[in-house]
């Protein structure tokens, strides 16, 4: 705006007889005129852009912003260590569901993880830096111990989460609790399925869980829920039990399931051309068992303590069976001999004994010479 000195010093000539003040406030007044006009245009462009339905969608939304913040707070950041066959199979499900997955693996999966929406770290440091709420183990598990060994546990933070998917339970439990600083919190579970049995759905496939240790605060438990409520929401059959009672019963179910698998495949079990529903379900048996590493079955059989005594009772039922078997064999073969021989026994006598009298007088045998 012009002031009264630039007007002054400028070569703009007053009218002769002029007032200085009045032209001053006249120039005033038309300059307030132009800021009011400026104004009106403003505010007529701007109602001509405002949104009048309630329903339109707004630069702020509120429901919507309340809905991202709720949907975040559902999920996880999760960093799956061992991102070998069975981790990216429950990386699929986690994506799926919207949660942040990070993965490493001492083999280089970044290509497979980029198509699954999984952001790989080849350093373990890297992974721990981005400090995931969970850490879900999927290394085999006899790698397990020397690979959470190998964690910088350090770069966490206090509270993770530590989560096992064994095959084994009392193991990961024992070695969860020597290894982890205390505040680490510890679950262990074992999804009874994997790639070949849950490829289709989830729904109703028992998962196991324990949760060894988990902390007293609200987000931690929270944390803990929401974890597992990603298999809830799947349709798992959720069993809770103890690490002790799961290798129990692993052992009398999953080991011996194996074992016998794995007996046919040895067997050199094939189809033929008159298979029954019975013969089928065994071949199905052998496919997905062998479809398994030998180190899956050999830490069946190595971890769990149980292991050895199924394996001592499955080699004695069998030991027992061929006994029975046997056994009868023997019994229909001695009752066929000893009738054999019992039949010409008889036979042998009815040609020489004598016959009796009724009085019990042995009647003489017809003599040579009696014409």
């Amino acid at each position: 705006m012009l002031s009264f000195s630039s007007l002054q010093s400028s070569k703009i000539r007053l009218p002769p007889h002029s007032n200085p003040s009045s032209i001053l406030h006249s120039f005033h007044h038309r300059s307030s005129i132009l800021i009011l006009k400026r104004q009106k245009q403003t505010l007529k462009h701007q109602n001509a852009l405002r949104i009048r339905a309630l329903d339109a969608a707004q630069p702020y939304d509120y429901e919507a912003l309340i809905n991202d913040r709720f949907e975040k707070s559902t999920k996880l950041k999760i960093g799956i260590v061992g991102f070998g066959n069975f981790g990216q199979f429950l990386a699929k499900t986690l994506v799926r569901q919207g949660h942040n997955v990070l993965a490493h693996s001492r083999s280089d999966y970044s290509d497979i993880a980029r198509k699954l929406g999984v952001l790989f770290f080849s350093d373990a440091d890297d992974l721990c830096e981005e400090h995931p709420e969970v850490i879900l183990l999927c290394t085999s598990i006899i790698s397990t111990e020397s690979v959470l060994r190998s964690l910088p546990l350090q770069r966490l933070k206090r509270s993770t989460l530590f989560v096992d998917v064994l095959s084994v339970k009392e193991f990961p439990r024992n070695l969860f609790l020597q290894i982890l600083p205390q505040e680490f919190d510890v679950l262990c579970t074992h999804p009874m399925f994997g790639p070949e049995s849950g490829k289709d759905s989830w729904k109703n496939l028992p998962f196991v869980y324990d949760k060894v240790r988990v902390g007293n605060e609200e987000s931690r438990i929270s944390r803990c829920e929401k974890f597992l409520n990603i298999f809830v929401q799947e349709g798992c059959r959720m069993v809770e039990m103890s690490c002790a009672e799961h290798d129990r019963d692993a052992a009398e179910s999953q080991f011996i399931t194996h074992t016998m698998g794995r007996v046919l495949e040895k067997f050199g079990l094939e189809s033929t051309s008159i298979n029954t529903k019975g013969y089928e379900t065994l071949l199905n048996l052998v496919d997905n068992t062998s479809g398994d590493s030998f180190d899956l079955y050999y830490g069946l059989f190595m971890y769990n303590k149980n292991a050895m005594e199924q394996l001592e009772r499955l080699d004695m039922a069998f030991e027992s069976l061929k006994k029975q078997l046997f056994g009868h064999l023997h019994d229909v073969l001695r009752k066929q001999l000893f009738e054999n021989a019992e039949a010409f026994e008889e036979s042998k006598l009815k040609s020489t004994f004598p016959k009796l009298l009724q009085n019990g007088v042995a009647v003489e045998p017809p003599s040579e010479n009696m014409g």
